[in-house]
């Protein structure tokens, strides 16, 4: 094993090394308005139940609409829809209708009025389960309620944010199984 020369690093840019997670596409809606945004920052607090935990700023659109619904669903997309996410990162809901403008397909959720987007492999619809930060940090907790995955889909590319507009693409899975202890979770 390397032993590494390691040398002072922008503080500004230590995000570009711990960002967790698949960049995800967070569908909203509340009094008849819809929108979607990108999302890199997200973390996953707890199992069971399944919390999620993210950054929404009040200067993002989506911000107002799930304060104001306690919901949203969390869509995971994959390489494919690259250039829809970046966009949709780049333009806000309050001049756009996003799933028209993106020539994405608003699904019905089965327990939350956010709509699921049919192109992503993936939708979690949630609830909020603890908003005691959002005032302060823009954090908010979701349940995840319901889960909806395409089975068939068993290596996605999905995409992670190392800041300045460059992504990584999920790649090999190493099956490290044999050695997986699950009573030390």
């Amino acid at each position: 094993m390397p032993i590494y020369e390691k040398h002072d690093y922008p503080l500004v840019d230590v995000r570009r090394y711990l960002e967790p997670g698949p960049v995800v596409l967070l569908s909203s809606a509340h009094n008849g308005e819809t929108d979607i945004m990108t999302m890199g920052w997200h973390m996953m607090m707890e199992f069971t139940p399944a919390l999620v935990g993210c950054i929404i700023s009040p200067a993002n659109h989506s911000h107002e609409l799930v304060r104001a619904s306690g919901e949203c669903v969390i869509n995971v997309p994959t390489l494919e829809l690259a250039n829809q996410m970046v966009d949709i990162g780049n333009s806000t809901g309050t001049r756009i209708d996003k799933f028209k403008e993106f020539g994405l397909t608003p699904q019905k959720g089965t327990v939350v009025s956010a709509p699921m987007i049919g192109e992503c492999f993936a939708s979690f619809e949630c609830k909020l389960a603890n908003g005691k930060m959002i005032d302060e940090m823009g954090f908010f907790v979701w349940k995840v309620i319901k889960a909806h995955v395409d089975k068939t889909v068993t290596a996605p590319k999905t995409l992670h944010y190392r800041g300045g507009g460059e992504f990584m693409v999920a790649g090999d899975s190493l099956d490290l199984s044999a050695r997986f202890k699950p009573e030390m979770l």
